[in-house]
């Protein structure tokens, strides 16, 4: 190994660490619970789709790393102390840590695109059961194994909402600006136990849940006009980041949004203007 190599290793490698990825059966969480254990983590792939879950840690097995498979629902959180004891325990046999937890990925998350006149509030709670209300809890829950272990790393996946809102979306950016508030609270509450909270918001991503919108000719269009790198984002993209995040070379950072849009918040495709290139 090179020295550049032996430095980056030392940097960035998750060696020894155990992750929970929530949402690890989709198109982003199955990305970064991937990411994670390439980069050496334990990854506890958690999803109410177990079905899709295994095709992820098969996915995982195949490229040498290490990950299990644990069926959560976030909208029950009576079930997360158990489930964060269950994986502490099974992860032991995997990681030198002796079965702590030392990142949680809050990525787990619905939308329903309808008017604010049109929600119901069967709707309305489920949104915000499964995308702030579970992320709260199962936080609480992991945060006294960080404690313990003086180090944690907490990434909670947010979204382009957090800031500019698409029509159709007003649960869903309530709870993703909920989730980014809370992430600034974990970070104040916790930063003396020496765990870290950030909040990694995705900008428009292709995956199989937006493929609707990127196969509408209107939509596309609108979106691909007001993002500087013209193309909507994979959720590879997102990966290098979370890994960052969650690794040593991040030790000093908390508290803190980043945006994975292709330039699109800072303002898009720019209008036709002179210039020699």
């Amino acid at each position: 190994m090179s020295k550049s190599s032996d430095y980056l290793y030392q940097v960035f490698s998750l060696d020894s660490k155990t992750a929970i990825v929530t949402g690890a059966g989709g198109g982003i969480g199955a990305a970064l619970a991937t990411g994670l254990a390439r980069a050496g983590a334990t990854v506890a792939l958690c999803d109410i789709n177990l079905d899709a879950l295994d095709v992820v840690r098969k996915e995982i097995s195949d490229l040498g790393g290490k990950a299990l498979v644990m069926k959560m629902d976030m909208r029950d959180t009576s079930k997360f102390n158990e489930i964060v004891r269950e994986i502490c325990e099974k992860s032991n046999g995997f990681s030198e840590s002796g079965g702590g937890i030392d990142i949680l990925v809050n990525c787990a998350g619905i939308n329903k695109r309808e008017g604010i006149y049109d929600v119901a509030e069967e709707t309305f709670d489920n949104i915000m059961n499964i995308n702030l209300k579970g992320a709260f809890f199962l936080s609480q829950a992991v945060a006294p194994y960080m404690k313990a272990g003086k180090n944690g790393a907490i990434i909670n996946v947010g979204s382009h909402n957090t800031g500019p809102v698409l029509g159709g979306v007003s649960v869903y950016a309530a709870s993703k600006s909920g989730l980014l508030a809370l992430t600034r609270s974990m970070a104040v509450e916790w930063a003396k136990y020496n765990i870290r909270a950030n909040c990694i918001s995705p900008g428009h991503i292709q995956t199989p849940l937006t493929a609707p919108t990127w196969q509408n000719p209107e939509r596309s269009k609108y979106l691909l006009e007001r993002i500087a790198l013209g193309r909507p984002g994979t959720p590879d993209d997102i990966v290098g980041l979370c890994i960052f995040l969650a690794s040593d070379a991040a030790a000093y950072i908390t508290g803190c949004e980043y945006r994975v849009d292709g330039g699109c918040v800072c303002g898009g495709q720019p209008w036709p203007y002179d210039t020699e290139f």
